[in-house]
């Protein structure tokens, strides 16, 4: 029985995935030459600067590669960068079909590849898996669309919606299992983001468990409150802090300290509060392009209230806290009216123990 391009497709994002975290700037490619019901070659793309995914299973197939079918889930480039256009290649090998996971998001080359390879007679199909490439590649989509970081909020919440009791304790809401998955997503973000807050409150390590290169650690600290001796400064891992710009003569003694012992990073003001998008594109600029925010319900509002927040993450307790005192997992300024509240798309539901995650996408 002759296979699906769903299943072809589908094996060229599980190669592509044996690239995750080390092809930036580039997406995570990966590519089939199949002919009949045989896998002539396979290829993903391993690194920035080192041959693309098509090209890859391309030589593999060699001379076989004529008249055969390419799957790739991404439109194959048509412009020089560090290697040459795949498209011409593609061409070449005498290949009769193209099937295309979704088309390339970088203005220098979105539709032009595919317009190409149809120019020159080549069938193209467009469209196969595209929401679950999509979500694979959604740092990147996100870095060449908008040029600014992808930002997914966590939350590890009761089932009435809080992060901490009225006496502020919070550990440990979730289940272990939660929290080890937690630990396990970090590794895959360039960056952990909280709120001074939570580092005067919980003195969080921000570490990731399950790998050695440890993600940067970012706190949003508008008057540079952040104690010497937190947690966060262990481990070796680089320490960003955000704040205000300091007026002349006022820098204190613990300011001093701590840009010693992190990057200080200053950003425009918004209302005497930290400016978080001119934030966003200062950490863009120093090449974080994935962030994941742990912070307190102030953060997460304020991310919200301006638009910020591309993906959320929500672990969800069978717990009841109560208080109207205890903290909300999402505060800031909120909507006026039902009809303009947030709404998240793609859901997905997973079990952790007795938890729940709930997940999804920011309309």
């Amino acid at each position: 029985m002759k296979k699906s391009h769903e299943y072809y497709m589908n094996l060229a994002m599980k190669l592509a995935l044996r690239a995750k975290g080390k092809t930036y700037p580039n997406p995570m490619v990966g590519a089939l030459v199949v002919k009949g019901d045989r896998i002539l070659g396979r290829g993903f793309h391993a690194k920035a600067g080192l041959p693309h995914a098509e090209i890859i299973a391309l030589d593999e197939a060699g001379k076989n590669s004529k008249g055969a079918t390419l799957y790739v889930t991404l439109e194959p480039c048509v412009h020089f960068g560090r290697t040459a256009p795949c498209v011409d290649r593609i061409i070449s090998s005498r290949i009769k079909e193209v099937i295309v996971g979704m088309i390339d998001p970088n203005p220098i080359n979105n539709g032009k590849g595919i317009a190409i390879l149809k120019q020159r007679g080549i069938k193209v199909s467009v469209g196969i898996l595209e929401g679950k490439l999509k979500r694979m590649n959604e740092v990147f989509i996100k870095y060449i669309s908008k040029r600014m970081p992808f930002i997914t909020v966590k939350v590890a919440e009761s089932l009435d919606g809080r992060i901490a009791t009225r006496t502020g304790d919070s550990k440990w809401i979730t289940s272990d299992k939660s929290r080890g998955f937690a630990h396990r997503i970090r590794q895959d973000f360039d960056a952990i983001m909280v709120g001074v807050n939570t580092v005067l409150r919980d003195n969080p390590k921000l570490d990731a468990w399950f790998t050695k290169k440890q993600p940067v650690k970012i706190i949003v600290d508008s008057q540079l409150s952040t104690p010497q001796s937190s947690n966060v400064f262990s481990h070796g891992a680089a320490v960003i802090i955000v704040t205000l710009p300091t007026k002349s003569g006022q820098e204190t003694e613990n300011r001093k300290i701590l840009v010693d012992k992190a990057k200080v990073l200053e950003v425009k003001e918004k209302d005497g509060q930290i400016n978080l998008k001119d934030m966003f594109k200062k950490l863009f600029q120093m090449g974080i392009r994935s962030i994941l925010v742990e912070g307190g319900g102030t953060l997460n509002g304020s991310l919200f209230d301006d638009g910020l927040v591309d993906k959320v993450m929500f672990f969800i307790s069978p717990r009841i806290i109560g208080g109207k005192e205890a903290i909300g997992s999402v505060m800031g300024q909120g909507i006026a009216r039902v009809e303009r509240s947030v709404r998240i798309k793609d859901l997905r539901l997973r079990r952790f123990g007795e938890d729940i995650l709930v997940e999804g996408y920011v309309k």
